[in-house]
C-alpha cells in the first residue's frame, strides 16, 4: 500500500507520514527542502521505528514529476501538501505562489491520473471562504473572493481537481483546513518554519523563547469580543489523522462523489489574545506583544461547522487548545536546547 506524501517533510505532511505509517502504509515522502529538513526524517523513525522512502524533488519540474511515476508506479494514492501557504507573503510575491501551488498541482494530477488508481487528497484551506457570512463556516458556505494570492490558489487548486476528476479516473477528497497547530507529543516532529515565523504559534513560542523581541498583534479593532481575529486553531496530529481518514475512504471506495470537500477544525474559534493568554497559562511564561496595525489579507474570524467530518467522514478532533499550545512549547523548547 504505497503511499505518496509531497512536502512530506514539512510540518502537516511529516505528522500525516507518522499516522500514515502507525497504520501500515509503506510512504514516499517528497520535500524539496524549501521549508523543512532532512533531519525530520530521524523524527519519524523515532516515533515509528521506520523511515520513508525520501525523493528530494521539485515538483515545479515537469520532467521530474514524469521520472518520479514511472519509478513508483505502483502508488495508490497521492496526499499532496506541497504548497507555500503564507497569506502576508503570497500579497509581496504573487507570481511565487502562483509558481509553486498551481503548477505542481498539474503536473502530479497530469502523472497520477495516466496509472489504474488515482487517488487523491488536497491540503486545502478554509481561505477558500474568505470573510464568510455566518459563523461556524459550513462546506457549503460560498466560495468568495479570494483575499490573497494564497487563497486564490487553493480556489484554482479545487477547481483544478473538480474539472480533472470529471474527465478521468481521479477520486479525491479536498480538505478544508482552519489553523493547524502544536507538535507531536514526542516533540520528535514540530513546526520549525525556516525564517521568520509566518503564523501565530510558532512566533508565540520563539517570542518565549526570547528568539523574538516581541509578538505583533495584527490590529484589536475587529468586531470581536476583544478586537483581536479570531481562527479555529487545530492541533496537527488530530489534522493528520483526518488525511488517514480521508485516504482509506477512498481507497474502500466508500466516497460518494468523486470528488468530496471536508471541513477540518474544532468548531470553537479563538482570538488572537486568547491564544496568547492560553499560552501564558500553559507555558508559566510572559509574552511581551505589540499591538500593531491590521495585516493585508487578514480576515476577521473563521471557525469550522464539523458536522459533515465528524457524521460522513468519521473523524473528529480531539485535543484541546491548551494541549496543542503546550505541545508546541515542548517542541520548541527541545529544537532549542539541542
Amino acid at each position: 500500500m504505497k503511499i505518496v506524501v509531497t512536502g512530506g517533510l514539512g510540518f502537516i505532511g511529516s505528522h500525516t507520514v507518522v499516522e500514515l505509517q502507525n497504520e501500515g502504509f509503506e510512504v514516499v515522502a517528497i520535500d524539496n527542502l524549501s521549508n523543512s529538513s532532512e533531519s525530520v526524517l530521524e523524527g519519524i523513525f523515532n516515533i515509528t521505528g521506520k523511515k520513508p522512502i525520501f525523493e528530494k524533488l521539485d515538483l515545479r519540474e515537469k520532467s521530474v514529476v514524469q521520472e518520479f511515476f514511472k519509478k513508483h508506479n505502483d502508488v495508490l494514492g497521492v496526499i499532496h501538501f506541497a504548497a507555500s501557504k503564507a497569506v502576508g507573503e503570497s500579497v509581496e510575491n504573487p507570481l511565487l505562489y502562483y509558481e509553486n501551488n498551481i503548477n505542481a498541482l498539474v503536473y502530479v494530477l497530469q502523472e497520477l491520473t495516466k496509472l489504474n488508481k488515482a487517488n487523491f487528497i488536497f491540503s486545502s484551506s478554509c481561505t477558500v471562504y474568505g470573510q464568510a457570512e455566518k459563523m461556524p463556516i459550513t462546506e457549503n458556505a460560498p466560495v468568495q473572493s479570494a483575499m490573497s494570492p494564497y487563497g486564490n490558489t487553493k480556489q484554482i487548486g479545487e477547481e483544478i481537481i473538480i474539472d480533472t476528476s470529471k474527465v478521468t479516473n481521479l477520486n479525491s477528497i479536498l480538505l478544508r483546513y482552519f489553523n493547524p497547530i502544536g507538535s507531536h507529543p514526542t516533540a520528535e516532529i514540530g513546526e520549525l518554519p525556516l525564517g521568520v515565523p509566518q503564523n501565530l504559534v510558532p512566533f508565540i513560542t520563539q517570542t518565549a523563547m526570547g528568539l523574538r523581541e516581541k509578538l505583533s498583534v495584527f490590529g484589536d479593532d475587529y468586531p470581536t469580543s476583544d478586537g483581536t481575529a479570531v481562527r479555529d486553531y487545530i492541533h496537527v496530529v488530530d489534522l493528520a489523522k483526518a488525511h488517514v481518514v480521508a485516504l482509506k475512504r477512498l481507497l474502500d471506495n466508500k466516497n460518494i462523489e468523486k470528488v468530496e470537500t471536508f471541513n477540518l477544525g474544532t468548531g470553537t474559534g479563538s482570538s488572537v489574545l486568547e491564544v496568547i493568554n492560553a499560552f501564558e497559562n500553559v507555558s508559566g511564561e510572559k509574552l511581551n506583544y505589540q499591538i500593531v496595525g491590521r495585516r493585508e489579507g487578514d480576515i476577521t474570524e473563521a471557525f469550522a461547522n464539523t458536522d459533515k467530518a465528524n457524521n460522513v467522514l468519521g473523524w473528529k478532533a480531539q485535543s484541546t487548545l491548551e494541549e496543542a499550545l503546550a505541545s508546541a512549547w515542548k517542541w520548541e523548547q527541545k529544537v532549542r536546547t539541542k
